[in-house]
């Protein structure tokens, strides 16, 4: 998908299933310069089966750092994932 803000891409994730989503996401720092970091988004919403939640907690690990990411983040109810969420979590980056 292109140009989706964080409330629609909550909108395309299974609220009993976890995911993994690496999202490009316009950040705009204090000092007004813009960059695009690739975020990595691991939803693993409460009432998931337990399998599914060991198989992706599992192989998350693998996956970061084979694709080399440094933004990584979790959410535990799809109702976190908002535009204030993502700005407060890149925040810490600078």
């Amino acid at each position: 998908m292109l140009n989706i803000s964080p409330e629609e891409l909550k909108m395309e994730l299974p609220e009993r299933q976890p995911r993994f989503v690496v999202y490009s996401y316009k950040y705009v720092h204090d000092d007004g310069r813009v960059s695009y970091p690739l975020c990595f988004i691991f939803s693993s919403p409460v009432g998931c089966k337990p399998e599914q939640q060991m198989m992706y907690a599992g192989s998350k690990n693998r996956l970061v750092q084979t694709a080399e990411l440094t933004k990584v983040f979790e959410i535990r109810t799809t109702d976190d994932l908002t535009e204030a969420w993502l700005q407060e979590k890149l925040s810490f980056f600078r």
